[in-house]
């Protein structure tokens, strides 16, 4: 006998118990509601995302280690501007007043900007340099401004950093005390600076643009916060909806609507217990409980319904419900959950608290419905329905089906295979790649921002390298000075890098300095030279050495900044490969030691990694599925039917990103374990059904029939509900829970209508009893 009707005992017992127990299970129930409702009140909003790569990691390492020499980059806000007006006196002097505005800012450490611009000068008396302010004043006249712009025009080191003379823009450059960005104060300091530009803004009728990385993460996360909320209220509504088109009852909204935010008050408070936070990912965990758990309401609903549609009174149609639904929707629910937890095992922060928290919160949402739905039925009036108008408005599609996969199964597999084709074409034109902001539309003021910087200053993204001489005081020999400057040569001759900052800029510049300011000095020193300009910034201090930013205690390990575009991770990741031969013929491998960090290569081999083990995460997921469908059919051939339906609408959706440009990235990488998850779910529904009628004696072609009739309507239902909620994403600011959405949502109704069409035809040409 196969699984489900050796475990009948087991449900009967489950349906005696909670039947027996209708009056202290809600209440036990509902205190715990109240219990996790509480925990959930303490979830955070998460002010910097779980790191993506492990910490094992040898990137992660590289930058952990680079991080504790040379502190916390990427740590800067920007705001640049860009008009003719730029060096007129009024425009100048309300550039200098919000300057000095943000300075007063508390949690902010630094504002840099042309206003304020540290000149160095040289102190022949005491042999040291030291910094005075380009102004330290408002400007009176626009000969002072004019000299002032002459000035800056003698200013190589900050040219292309902090302006772009040639374009009339600059920048200010906003740098936070340590851990301010990490904290809930991080969003109020960033509004309070929005209000000072918004009133410059005004004033002057003018752009400023805002990026830097704490800026576009402060964005995302206001972003998060607001779509948690949105999110939910519309998964909610639409399932309200649908509910009443399907059942035309206040009742039969009302309660599992209730039921479902249970689930999603259980998955917050399990989340908040954890000390999880909200996240890109685990923000959409409460809309994704209602939309997997409201078609446990329609499964028990209309099976009880059904019962009673045959003859039972309501005790014993509640106890056949429970007892012939328990399995089948634990066992879907499972396999859902399963699509989530399988993201636990990519050792990836973000996808394992996501993973987790959607996977038990799936079965604590199943869990709910089972125990608490048909109690609320048995205390609610349901009217039995006459069997001459048991119509339904999907009996003419499902007898369509009938007759397809009985008279025209040729058809369904040369209607298959041309699919398959379909996808194979386009999942050969899938690329994978990744921008930092690509979540954001184009329209998006961060992404046009972002863009300013890009085309003015050739980006703000940094991307850093680490070189290590080997030796005390190596990296400051003039060997290893040129050995840098022609490694900044090699750089810049790739368009994508802008400005680079390094140790040989600030030798360039104090160059410059010792020389009275001539911008034809403007160079790296010779080595008699390097000796006096050395002796210089030794008497500087500390405090004032520009080098401290560049050199680590023993000047034996030094680091170069370039700014550069967000020109994606494909494109990073070639550039990075181009590189590594280049770098090492000026460096040898076998003397220095070069790493290429920063917060870009970050996220791009964050991007690679969590490519890789998505992908491995699909195959385990497959792997479970399929022993899961083991156990439950006993029979290796019963595996092969009940994937290939599921498995096959995965691959056409991946050729319906490659038509339509959708790169693989990790949003919708993650669009495969999971729909795999859920669309298991429909074949589950229908293989059990088919099992128990393969008892009856009938025909294949007559259980085939009515395993459609039967099963059919509740699978459109629920295709139903998850095709429209998941499409709700589709309103979403980010592209990649747009994506994540509106695949998925393709994807399950492509699984719905294989489940119903293929699956049968290939019992039936598989089968033995076929008449």
């Amino acid at each position: 006998m196969i699984f489900i009707l050796k475990k009948n005992s087991m449900w009967t017992n489950l349906a005696k118990f909670i039947l027996s127990k209708k009056q202290f299970l809600p209440a036990t129930f509902i205190l715990i509601t109240f219990f996790l409702g509480y925990k959930a009140t303490n979830v955070k909003l998460a002010f910097n995302p779980g790191k993506i790569l492990p910490t094992t990691d040898s990137t992660y390492i590289a930058y952990q280690k680079f991080e504790q020499k040379f502190g916390e980059d990427g740590n800067a806000m920007v705001l640049g501007v860009k008009s003719p007006r730029l060096f007129k006196k009024d425009f100048f002097n309300n550039w200098q007043f919000l300057n000095n505005e943000l300075q007063k800012l508390k949690g902010i450490k630094k504002v840099l900007s042309i206003t304020n611009l540290p000149l160095l000068a040289k102190d022949t008396i005491h042999r040291k340099f030291k910094f005075n302010p380009i102004s330290d004043h408002p400007i009176q006249n626009q000969s002072d401004l004019d000299s002032i712009k002459n000035i800056l025009s003698q200013q190589p080191f900050y040219e292309g950093l902090l302006f772009n003379l040639d374009k009339d823009a600059t920048i200010i450059a906003i740098t936070f005390d340590d851990g301010v960005m990490q904290t809930p104060a991080r969003n109020k300091l960033i509004n309070k600076i929005q209000n000072l530009v918004k009133n410059f803004e005004n004033v002057e009728n003018v752009k400023i643009h805002l990026s830097g990385l704490p800026y576009i993460k402060s964005v995302v996360s206001a972003l998060v916060a607001k779509e948690f909320i949105l999110f939910l209220g519309l998964s909610i509504l639409i399932s309200a909806i649908i509910l009443f088109l399907f059942y035309r009852s206040w009742a039969m909204i009302f309660y599992p609507i209730l039921l479902v935010l249970f689930g999603v008050i259980w998955s917050v408070g399990f989340m908040a217990s954890c000390g999880y936070e909200i996240t890109l990912l685990t923000g959409v965990i409460p809309p994704l409980m209602v939309i997997i758990g409201i078609p446990n309401s329609i499964l028990i609903i209309n099976k009880y319904k059904g019962e009673l549609q045959n003859g039972q009174d309501k005790i014993e149609a509640l106890r056949i419900t429970i007892q012939k639904i328990s399995l089948t929707t634990f066992i879907a629910n499972l396999t859902t959950a399963i699509g989530f937890g399988v993201l636990y095992f990519t050792n990836s922060d973000v996808l394992k608290e996501f993973g987790i928290t959607a996977a038990i919160g799936v079965m604590l949402t199943w869990m709910i419905f089972l125990v608490m739905l048909p109690i609320i039925l048995g205390y609610l009036k349901i009217e039995k329905e006459s069997k001459e108008v048991k119509t339904n408005i999907f009996d003419g599609f499902l007898n369509k089906i009938i007759e397809i996969v009985i008279r025209k199964r040729k058809w369904v597999y040369i209607g298959v295979l041309f699919l398959l084709i379909f996808g194979a074409i386009g999942v050969s034109k899938i690329s994978t790649n990744g921008f930092v902001v690509d979540d954001l539309p184009k329209n998006d003021p961060v992404y046009q921002d972002l863009k300013f910087f890009e085309a003015t200053f050739k980006g703000v993204l940094p991307l850093e390298f680490s070189i290590d001489a080997k030796r005390k005081n190596g990296i400051i020999k003039l060997y290893n000075l040129k050995k840098i400057e022609k490694l900044d040569q090699l750089i810049h001759q790739y368009p994508e890098f802008g400005k680079s900052f390094s140790i040989n800029n600030v030798l360039k510049y104090t160059s410059q300095t010792f020389y009275n300011g001539k911008p034809a000095f403007y160079r790296l020193p010779n080595e008699m030279e390097k000796d006096f300009i050395l002796l210089y910034v030794a008497n500087t201090g500390k405090q004032n050495n520009l080098m401290n930013n560049f050199l680590d205690e023993d000047k034996q390990t030094t680091r170069i900044t370039f700014q550069m575009k967000d020109v994606g991770s494909e494109k990073v990741n070639q550039l990075l490969v181009d590189l590594k031969p280049k770098v090492n013929a000026i460096f040898n491998p076998a003397k220095y030691n070069v790493n290429i960090t920063g917060p870009v290569v970050m996220y791009v081999k964050g991007t690679n990694y969590l490519l890789k083990n998505l992908r491995q995460s699909l195959l385990l997921a497959v792997f479970l599925i399929a022993m899961i469908m083991l156990v439950l059919f006993r029979s290796f051939k019963m595996i092969i039917i009940s994937l290939v339906p599921n498995l096959i609408p995965l691959f056409i959706t991946a050729g319906l990103m490659g038509y339509f440009g959708l790169a693989l990235k990790p949003s919708t990488v993650l669009i495969f374990s999971i729909a795999l998850g859920i669309a298991s779910d429909q074949t589950i529904y229908f293989l059990t059904r088919y099992q128990q009628e393969l008892l009856s004696g009938f025909s294949v072609q007559q259980i085939v029939s009515k395993t459609i009739k039967e099963t059919g309507l509740s699978m459109i239902y629920t295709a139903i509900i998850l095709f429209f909620g998941f499409g709700v994403f589709a309103f979403s600011t980010f592209g990649g829970t747009v994506a994540l959405g509106t695949l998925l949502a393709i994807t399950l109704v492509l699984s719905m209508l294989f489940n119903l069409i293929f699956l049968p035809a290939i019992l039936l040409t598989f089968s033995k009893k076929q008449s």
